[in-house]
């Protein structure tokens, strides 16, 4: 199956040494990328009202990466053409107080998206297996614990018709450098800086060894990751289409029957 490409199987170890941050698959140049994008929004518009109107499925979407890998403008750019009644973006940041006084899977099951919709997560419920973890507010056993907790929370959802996607946007820590540094250059970049991007990039050893333990545990069947190469942006978003719109053409999702007999009406 085409989805299967850059997916995490279970049980990987994963040593994202291993993943080449520049790939570009079968993509020879950006123009070649971008016209089959063109072609994958217009597909995602047409499924996307269909999942809506067989209203029988969720899609979850969620994106996480290192700062600067493109989050943002992989939602900007895959998911600018569907209907925004059927998607809701979600962008998980600091807990509020509310939030720290609920276990932390409270705040991420109130934002899954309800059946027919699309829902994005911006960072996600790995947040707290991740920033969490760095700044050392986690044991080791807690952070198992919290691995177990995440499976089960997707395997609920899972069984409750949710289809779950998960990808990891994979840059190299160069490109992050050139990212972060374009924000610094151009006044239209500058809404985009954030003095904790400079902070956290001190921690980036910290922030593989996390990601790569995610990926390793966290992989399976019913919620499975992909590690996609995100040095180049037009690679990123097209390959996420491709298995977007791969995994979307396989749920043979069909219009529903019309509830009252068709032939009987008539528009005066």
């Amino acid at each position: 199956m085409k989805n299967r490409l850059h997916v995490v199987a279970p049980d990987t170890k994963v040593h994202l040494a291993d993943y080449d941050a520049n790939e570009t698959g079968n993509y020879k140049n950006k123009a070649h990328a971008e016209a089959k994008l063109d072609a994958h929004r217009r597909r995602l518009f047409e499924l996307q009202e269909l999942l809506y109107a067989e209203d029988k499925r969720a899609f979850l979407v969620v994106l996480q990466g290192m700062d600067g890998a493109g989050k943002d403008g992989t939602i900007r750019h895959i998911f600018t053409g569907v209907n925004p009644q059927g998607c809701q973006v979600t962008s998980f940041k600091v807990p509020t107080d509310e939030e720290l006084h609920h276990d932390f899977l409270w705040r991420v099951h109130k934002a899954a998206p309800r059946r027919g919709m699309i829902g994005i997560f911006n960072r996600s419920h790995y947040e707290d297996v991740l920033v969490v973890r760095v700044h050392q507010k986690l044991s080791k056993p807690e952070v198992q614990r919290r691995f177990e907790e995440i499976n089960n929370f997707e395997r609920e959802l899972a069984d409750n018709h949710t289809h779950i996607l998960k990808f990891f946007l994979h840059i190299s820590k160069d490109e992050q450098k050139k990212r972060l540094q374009a924000r610094l250059d151009h006044p239209q970049k500058y809404w985009k800086v954030s003095p904790s991007d400079l902070t956290e990039r001190q921690y980036w050893d910290d922030y593989v060894e996390a990601y790569e333990d995610v990926l390793s545990h966290c992989s399976t069947k019913y919620a499975p990751w992909y590690i996609v190469p995100a040095n180049h942006k037009w690679y990123r978003n097209v390959a996420i289409s491709e298995i977007l719109l791969d995994t979307l053409e396989g749920f043979k999702m069909k219009y529903p029957k019309p509830k009252v007999d068709i032939k009987k009406m008539k528009v005066e």
